[in-house]
């Protein structure tokens, strides 16, 4: 009978290359390909990278140096290991990638990894291989459904893609030209993906794409589908108890997203909306297409929609030309808006992008000291936001054993580590549970008795001058 060959995929950034990992090793698998933590027993090693910050290629290529090291000493055991490059520095730097690291054996973009069976096959024939073009079919409709295992080995809370690609071009960002334009799956093929995720024990479905609410497929009556409607949908799914979507882009909120944000007690009130900077002159040479204003009052139309809601972002600092005026109006939106968290980095030019051309830079040592001032602002309102969770009581989906002996551990509505002493039994359930104590950015407590209308706790006052206090991430 033949052996398993041995598949281990390490994958950098975003959300997108987690369910790309996924679907890699389900592309493979009826190759008799099966997963392993060890890179060093590996038959085959897949970097799966991105390309959003700074030295990224620099940490593939130290990668690589280290896998050529194990693929030495398994040649030397008298065992083959493949490596392979995929994803985003795989698309921007194609045949540099195989110049520069001879041991890579194959290279490719993130739109063609349905090809991987036949590039790895053209490999072993004893060449290299490199695919890098945009292809013209739909890499989803080539690959095959992960299996039950697979499923539900993965846990109660899995990845869908909807949408790929982004057409904003923001002068900082490298996606158009590593992901293409944005293109949506239609409807009918997302349904199927959910279903089968659903009868497989998942609980929480988190619908992702570069650019998620530029969602456009096709439905099954025959019309472009926004991602309100394609939620509503999904909502009716039995078996799935949340939903969640990552990452939006402000000009693409519609009025359907906003009201599913009313109406459906499944679509978690937690909202990933970067904005990247306060000031308008920066995003206007960041091309965000939007402004300051217009951003508060997406704030708004999202609160009072549902109150509950709470938000969490993306910001740069020190963009090239950012000036001191305009750090400080980054401050007051976010002193405005009030995080529930947020990530925030210090710019680094893309090799590509229209911003990495511009010449009115900003010295290392103010972006370090903006960077500083901005993340203890924003720890400052998740440290509340956090805060405010104790003495609550919350609903909790639980996901998992946690480290401690004894405890098992879930997820708020706002994606807080909740803590409980319980038994296994509890996993894959909603229950409400008491907050007792907070350990750094996990929620303690304890199972409380089930509450009649237990969900969220909402901020006494919502305007958008007060710092939220719901119970959140």
């Amino acid at each position: 009978m033949t052996q398993p060959r041995k598949l281990h995929i390490k994958s950098f950034g975003c959300q997108m290359n987690v369910y790309d990992a996924q679907r890699m090793v389900d592309a493979l698998a009826p190759e008799g390909f099966v997963e392993t933590a060890n890179p060093d027993e590996a038959d085959l090693v897949i970097l799966n990278t991105c390309h959003i910050r700074e030295k990224a290629s620099e940490k593939v290529y130290s990668e690589l140096g280290r896998l050529r090291v194990a693929k030495d000493e398994a040649a030397l055991q008298g065992r083959r290991m493949a490596i392979a490059v995929a994803g985003c520095v795989a698309q921007a730097e194609g045949a540099e990638i195989i110049r520069r690291q001879p041991a890579v054996d194959v290279v490719v973009g993130p739109q063609s990894y349905h090809h991987l069976p036949q590039l790895l096959a053209e490999a072993a024939r004893g060449g290299r291989a490199l695919e890098t073009e945009f292809p013209v079919e739909d890499k989803f409709g080539f690959l095959p459904p992960p299996q039950p295992d697979a499923i539900r080995a993965r846990g109660i809370s899995a990845f869908v893609t909807v949408q790929e690609g982004c057409d904003k071009f923001c002068t900082f960002c490298v996606v158009p030209y590593t992901r293409g334009a944005e293109v949506s799956r239609p409807v009918d093929k997302i349904v199927e993906d959910v279903r089968r995720l659903a009868d497989n024990g998942v609980r929480e479905i988190t619908l992702i794409g570069q650019n998620v609410n530029a969602y456009h497929g096709d439905g099954p009556d025959g019309r472009p589908w926004p991602l309100g409607d394609l939620l509503r949908h999904l909502a009716t799914i039995p078996g799935i108890a949340r939903l969640r979507y990552s990452t939006s882009h402000p000009r693409d909120v519609d009025q359907s997203l906003i009201d599913a944000h009313r109406d459906l007690p499944a679509l978690m009130p937690f909202v990933h909306l970067p904005v990247q900077s306060g000031s308008d002159a920066i995003l206007a040479a960041m091309n965000r297409k939007h402004t300051a204003d217009d951003y508060r009052r997406l704030a708004d139309r999202f609160r009072s929609a549902n109150p509950a809601i709470a938000f969490s972002s993306d910001f740069i600092v020190g963009f090239p030309g950012e000036t001191a005026e305009d750090f400080a109006a980054t401050l007051a939106l976010v002193t405005q808006i009030g995080y529930a968290g947020a990530y925030s980095f210090k710019y680094s030019p893309r090799p590509g992008t229209p911003a990495a051309e511009l010449q009115e830079t900003v010295s290392a040592a103010v972006m370090d000291e903006r960077l500083v001032r901005l993340q203890e602002l924003i720890d400052s309102q998740q440290s509340a936001f956090n805060e405010a969770a104790i003495g609550t009581t919350v609903e909790v989906l639980f996901e998992r054993a946690a480290r401690n002996p004894g405890q098992i551990v879930g997820r708020t509505a706002y994606l807080q580590p909740a803590h409980v002493m319980a038994g296994p039994e509890i996993i894959g359930r909603i229950l409400p549970v008491r907050i007792d104590s907070l350990e750094r950015y996990s929620l303690i407590g304890e199972l409380a008795a089930p509450q009649p209308h237990a969900a969220f706790v909402t901020r006494p006052d919502s305007s958008p001058q007060s710092l939220p206090i719901t119970t959140g991430a």
